[in-house]
């Protein structure tokens, strides 16, 4: 069996200052509730561990154009942690 590397899927955020930034997606997903989708992504940067620092957004497309958003609501995070937790399983 060959062993074969995922494509890494790439986004580019804008930020607040109008500059763009790479970023490799790692999940992006959507709660069938609510209908609000997420997006897990890391710039590859490292912690004094040595771990992955990863970013969590909510998207919003209600402009047109998707905004990633902060999580403000507990219990929305929370359930948002329960995905990460998941992934983390799956490593």
């Amino acid at each position: 069996m060959e062993n074969q590397e995922m494509e890494k899927k790439m986004m580019s955020i804008v930020a607040e200052d109008g500059s763009v930034e790479e970023v490799e997606v790692i999940l992006a997903f959507e709660f069938k509730d609510t209908k609000k989708e997420y997006v897990i992504y890391t710039k590859n940067e490292k912690d004094e561990n040595d771990n992955v620092t990863v970013y969590v957004s909510h998207v919003d497309r209600s402009s047109g154009e998707p905004k990633l958003m902060g999580i403000d609501d507990d219990e929305e995070w929370n359930r948002v942690k329960d995905v990460l937790r998941e992934l983390s399983k799956a490593e």
